[in-house]
């Protein structure tokens, strides 16, 4: 039969090994400790590690632009030399020095890349004029439509803009031996710059690339993963405007399930480092569903995201152009996520990608406020039940395919699946049944 028959494989990249059943955390440098430096990161990196933290995300390291500085410290997406170490944060000996101990953890690290535009003060604005956009007056010009006055725009119908700032996301890997990037308003750069960069980086070493964007395009040769800004939005609503579950279900699910890429990774959070954007802090986005939202994005097919700070609950929004440290505690939100990282790593159902296994609908007589799930991969088995909405309710399962012995995730308990299963669930509560091959 004519090849122009045989189907054909969307995504053209491999995703590197480690990323198979990895977890990710953004750290904001700055707000992490009173110190705000690389050095005060090495304290804490056990602790990530004892999470369950896999990828550590390094919000931009770079120098940033004084004119038109946003606050007292600057925008981290305002860049004034791709190639330097802001000095607020120690030296290159320092990041160094962390590249290797986040490495020794058996951790991999990530750089916040921000390609898109620079500071009005990088060294490119004299030395590359025609490298910048320009507005109908013949100005440099920000981001339009934004509130980005401290920035402005590149032009990527450059072809030596492109070879430098490949060059430049080069140089951190040879040089400093970072695993991979976390790509600032990825879609706002032209995909086939992203392509090639991979492929150069590819070069080099495997590497890990993560797309700031939820387009499904970014994925065939450019990116592992992009954001789930849609399951953030969907479980807001379902959590805050009392949202029928279908919308989570038969809308979105389903779609995901049918369209999206399996080799894709979908990035699954609560939560958004940008603390004075609209997501606002996770505890005002989900009130009483919280632990409902943490859970269920963690069991989502997907790589989950912690941001910095939601481990120690933090309830308020972070100044971004300011210093303002997280005030750390020992917390229950960070104790949830060790245990859900632990299962994420045993069982292989929870992976990422293609590695993990696919969501199967379990069907019962609540469908508009309980939504429940199975997900396999050679023999081991997760089973999710989530009753969410602010109704008691008393549900029957059908679960006939999903029969055996199960642990109960959080009680330790066993429990027997049989073919009819019925459970009475307070509002958001959530059951989480698993077993091993």
């Amino acid at each position: 039969m004519s090849h122009r028959y045989q189907p054909q494989q969307y995504v053209q990249l491999e995703n590197p090994e480690w990323v198979r059943n990895a977890t990710l955390y953004e750290l904001n440098i700055r707000q992490f400790s009173e110190e705000g430096t690389f050095k005060a990161i090495e304290k804490e990196l056990s602790r990530l590690k004892k999470m369950g933290i896999d990828i550590i995300w390094l919000m931009p390291i770079q120098p940033i632009g004084l004119k038109n500085r946003k606050g007292t410290l600057g925008s981290y997406y305002s860049v004034r030399d791709y190639l330097g170490i802001n000095p607020e944060f120690g030296t290159e000996e320092d990041f160094c020095h962390l590249v290797k101990a986040i490495h020794a953890l058996g951790m991999y690290v990530i750089l916040d890349w921000v390609a898109n535009h620079s500071s009005w003060d990088n060294d490119l604005v004299n030395d590359h004029p025609d490298w910048y956009m320009k507005s109908r007056e013949g100005k440099f010009q920000s981001t339009p439509w934004r509130d980005y006055d401290d920035i402005i725009d590149f032009d990527y119908t450059q072809p030596d803009l492109r070879k430098y700032m490949t060059d430049a996301l080069k140089f951190w890997v040879q040089e400093f031996d970072i695993d991979g990037y976390r790509c600032d308003v990825a879609s706002f750069v032209p995909i086939d710059f992203w392509e090639n960069a991979r492929a150069e980086l590819e070069e080099i070493k495997p590497v890990f690339m993560l797309a700031e964007a939820e387009d499904k395009e970014l994925h065939r040769k450019a990116f592992d993963a992009t954001y789930n800004w849609t399951l953030w939005n969907i479980l807001h609503d379902i959590a805050l405007n009392n949202k029928n579950v279908k919308i989570l279900s038969e809308a979105y699910i389903a779609e995901h399930i049918s369209i999206f890429p399996k080799k894709g990774i979908r990035l699954n959070f609560i939560d958004n480092h940008d603390k004075n954007s609209w997501e606002g802090d996770q505890f005002s986005n989900f009130g009483e569903a919280l632990y409902a939202a943490i859970v269920f994005s963690v069991l989502m097919d997907g790589m989950p995201l912690v941001y910095g700070g939601q481990e120690a609950g933090l309830a308020r929004s972070l100044a971004f152009f300011d210093k303002d440290p997280i005030a750390w505690e020992d917390h229950e939100i960070g104790r949830l996520y060790s245990i859900l990282f632990d299962l994420k790593h045993q069982n292989q159902a929870l992976w990422n990608g293609e590695f993990g296994g696919e969501m199967i609908r379990i069907t019962n007589d609540y469908m508009d406020e309980v939504i429940s799930f199975s997900r396999e991969k050679n023999g081991d088995k997760v089973l999710a039940f989530f009753n969410l909405s602010k109704k008691k309710v008393t549900v029957n399962f059908e679960t006939s395919s999903e029969l055996g012995n199960f642990t109960d995730l959080f009680s330790g308990k066993s429990q027997l699946v049989l073919e009819k299963m019925t459970l009475t669930m307070e509002p958001w509560e959530y059951l989480v049944l698993h077993h091993l091959a």
